[in-house]
């Protein structure tokens, strides 16, 4: 997720809210300052121009497999975690500046071969500069025997 800016719009919120099992606010749309729900970060992928889960016209698309490149030929590889560190809410009405960097690295030996673990952090900025939450999600990518 490299997106520039991730402005977190009312309707945005609304339909992540809903995939989330939750009731509609009163009024229909959640207000200017409504706290988004707790993994709404996540939705900053859809701001990212060049997210590879992304179908853009005239280009085939394969989902996370095939021709997307997420999944090296030879291996499996998945996500395996996920973790949030709030340092405020996001609130509808904010528009957040994502920063990426990798994290930690590392390998272990698991039943079907050596597996290799990635980290990925991504900061979320408000366009004061004050952190709002910190992402962090781990890859695995077994290799190849």
């Amino acid at each position: 997720m490299a997106a520039r800016r991730f402005p977190v719009e009312a309707g945005h919120v609304l339909t992540f809210a809903r995939a989330l099992g939750a009731a509609d606010p009163d009024g229909g749309l959640p207000a200017e300052g409504d706290a988004a729900p707790p993994t709404f970060a996540v939705a900053s992928a859809q701001f990212d121009p060049d997210y590879l889960l992304r179908p853009r016209p005239d280009v085939p698309w394969h989902g996370s497999g095939g021709d997307a490149g997420l999944v090296k030929e030879g291996a499996g590889g998945l996500h395996a975690e996920q973790h949030f560190t709030y340092h405020r809410p996001i609130r509808v009405g904010d528009v957040l500046i994502p920063t990426t960097r990798p994290g930690e690295q590392w390998e272990k030996q698991g039943r079907s071969g050596r597996l290799r673990f990635r980290e990925q952090i991504i900061e979320f900025r408000d366009e004061a500069g004050e952190f709002v939450v910190t992402a962090r999600s781990v890859s695995v990518q077994r290799e190849a025997s």
